[in-house]
């Protein structure tokens, strides 16, 4: 099983929530699956929350070290994986798939018995089909498209740029059915867009290249991102990023 942690926010029930959870799982879940058929749960609820409901720094030693200390008593007692955490709404939930439960009690009492001041409950239940991991941890294409802008955001600040001057910045989309092309294209055009060559990826699909000058501040290229995945997927085509160049003051 690879090991690709990613982190990101979403919403709970209309409440802030950060997701950590390991990507790298991703591909190897239909056979994960008849290996570690039940999801199991540790949740605490937060001493020191902050207004949101989210870990606070003053608190997030002690909530790291809880996180080791389940990790070397899932290794320990060889009975699962560790997939994933949630923090919302004031509470901190690890999550694992495991093989069996009957050792579950001695889990427990092994990874939380330095722990006694928080208020823990932990359970399990069959989900061989991973739901909790698909529709709770994984994110939507959307929440993806988050996640992918962050990264490449962060990257053009490590080399200077403070991401708040507009420059070209360029989008692909990829269309495995044409039909809708044109209403796609003028749909870009009216937005301000302008058109590069037509493109295609390794598959053969066709795709569309096309830019518009913007900023690449967080504020600014997630709802831009956002919005043409909504008129790609209108026009029965795939959104597939953007990217730039370094622009220093």
């Amino acid at each position: 099983m690879q090991e690709y942690w990613e982190l990101y926010m979403k919403s709970l029930e209309g409440k802030p929530a950060s997701i950590q959870f390991n990507a790298g799982i991703s591909m190897e879940i239909e056979d994960m699956g008849y290996t570690y058929p039940i999801i199991a749960f540790v949740k605490a609820k937060l001493k020191e929350p902050k207004d949101n409901g989210l870990l606070g720094e003053n608190e997030e030693p002690e909530i790291l070290f809880m996180e080791d200390k389940l990790e070397a008593s899932m290794i320990k007692f060889r009975i699962g994986k560790y997939v994933g955490r949630v923090i919302s709404d004031g509470y901190v939930t690890f999550l694992y798939y495991v093989q069996f439960t009957y050792n579950w009690p001695d889990f427990i009492e092994f990874a939380l018995n330095e722990h006694e001041g928080y208020e823990i409950t932990n359970g399990h239940s069959e989900d061989s089909e991973w739901n909790y991991y698909k529709n709770l941890l994984y994110p939507s294409a959307r929440e993806w498209q988050l996640i992918q802008n962050h990264k490449v955001c962060n990257n053009l600040i490590e080399q200077g740029d403070s991401l708040r001057i507009a420059r070209a910045i360029e989008h692909k989309i990829f269309m495995p059915s044409v039909e809708k092309k044109e209403a796609l294209i003028q749909a870009l055009i009216i937005l301000g867009f302008k058109m590069n060559d037509e493109i295609e990826n390794e598959e053969g699909i066709k795709g569309l290249d096309f830019y518009r000058l913007d900023k690449p501040f967080y504020h600014d290229i997630d709802p831009l991102t956002l919005s043409l995945i909504d008129i790609a997927e209108e026009h029965d085509a795939q959104y597939d990023g953007w990217e730039t160049s370094v622009v220093k003051t």
